[in-house]
């Protein structure tokens, strides 16, 4: 039997009929002295190579546009969609492989572009798994897509050239950083070609965005102890030193599992509260164990008053997700599937009842997780995007 469920996107504002004609008029004028930019951000995008052997359309190519296909909705809804891309793409010719040194068919990067992101970061422990040829074809493949990357330069001019953006009149500057290359080193005298954490480097990077006048400085560490859910003393004491430095939004990934998201203070800034995400877990790997089988898309806007150039994080809100392997008409796949799905009466006919266990479970872990440390400042929330969005999903 066909059962349809919905998706909605975040709604803005919804003003309810029986409010008054001056409640509108006010909102209409807010609208004229305001802009918003939304974002969307996840942690470790992977491929493990049975990731690619599930994906493998014979005789030659790959499709990986059905595993971001119940989230797709969600990451090209906002304004700005940015990842950890864990992997690099040689091509063919060098071997596609997993772990521990990873080698992506390009078709992974294009299902990426379709499903709605524009930036992927790739300062991480993997960013030379086939040297630098790897590095560089892969800056070189993302561009092609129009995927802007973060982290990673073909050339010193490259890397002094500030990753600056500009939507709807909110302009922001994106620097990202790793805590290791997993023993490799960089060429000598090429060490433009991978940002790695260094508070003079990154105090120096922030000067120059803030001396850019940009609204908004927006940091992505790769960093943390592998699948401990709290973070660690050497990344609070980064995460200290960043937000002193000027930084106003702070994501970050590694540890394989979710950590708390904290609020702060920005310093010498526009923005009225900042916040870190210490580590935003797996978006999609082949890691099926508890707290590596899940996720959370983290959306948050931002709202500028262009009289004064204030700004405001107007809204924080998460989306968890539970990894699906298995079949699925036959076919062994990959999915996203929103946690959400496990509470409602009629669920994808291919969930086991232990899919259904597992993802409840996750669902339960990543409230404590995300929402344990957070303050009055503001309070990130879990975000319902289930209702009646006109997308079938055919369940």
């Amino acid at each position: 039997m066909l059962k349809i469920i919905y998706l909605i996107y975040p709604l803005l504002m919804v003003i309810p009929s029986n409010q008054s004609d001056n409640k509108v008029e006010f909102s209409r004028q807010l609208e004229k002295i305001s802009s918003k930019v939304t974002f969307s951000a996840v942690g470790d995008i992977m491929c493990h190579s049975t990731q690619f052997k599930y994906a493998f359309v014979p005789p030659d190519s790959f499709n990986f546009d059905p595993v971001f296909e119940y989230v797709k909705p969600i990451l090209s809804s906002a304004d700005f969609t940015m990842g950890n891309i864990e992997t690099v793409f040689a091509g063919e010719k060098r071997k596609y492989s997993g772990y521990p040194l990873f080698n992506s068919p390009d078709e992974l990067m294009v299902s990426l572009k379709n499903s709605g992101f524009d930036m992927l970061f790739s300062s991480n422990n993997h960013a030379l798994d086939k040297g630098k040829y790897g590095l560089f074809r892969t800056i070189q493949l993302a561009d092609s897509l129009g995927i802007e990357i973060s982290g990673t330069y073909i050339s010193k001019i490259d890397r002094d050239s500030l990753r600056i953006k500009t939507i709807n009149n909110v302009s922001f500057g994106v620097l990202s950083y790793t805590y290791s290359l997993n023993g490799f080193s960089i060429p000598k005298g090429e060490d433009y070609l991978i940002s790695q954490i260094d508070k003079d480097k990154i105090q120096r990077e922030i000067n120059d965005l803030r001396e850019s006048n940009v609204d908004l400085v927006m940091i992505y560490f790769h960093f943390g102890d592998e699948y401990n859910s709290e973070p660690s003393p050497y990344q609070k004491d980064i995460v200290e030193f960043t937000i002193k430095s000027g930084a106003d939004v702070i994501i970050a990934s590694h540890p394989h599992v979710l950590q708390p998201v904290e609020m702060f203070k920005p310093v010498n800034s526009k923005l009225d509260s900042g916040f870190v995400a210490y580590s935003l877990g797996n978006f999609v790997s082949n890691q099926r164990w508890r707290y590596s089988d899940c996720g959370i898309i983290l959306n948050f806007e931002i709202t500028k008053n262009t009289i004064d150039n204030s700004l405001t994080l107007s809204d924080l809100n998460y989306l968890p997700f539970w990894v699906f392997k298995g079949k699925i008409e036959g076919e062994s796949q990959y999915k996203l599937i929103p946690s959400e799905i496990a509470n409602w009466k009629y669920s994808p006919e291919f969930l086991t009842e232990q899919d259904i266990r597992l993802i409840k479970e996750s669902l339960s872990d990543t409230k404590k997780i995300i929402e344990s440390k957070t303050s009055s400042i503001k309070q990130i929330r879990l975000k319902n995007y289930f209702k009646t969005f006109p997308i079938s999903y055919g369940f």
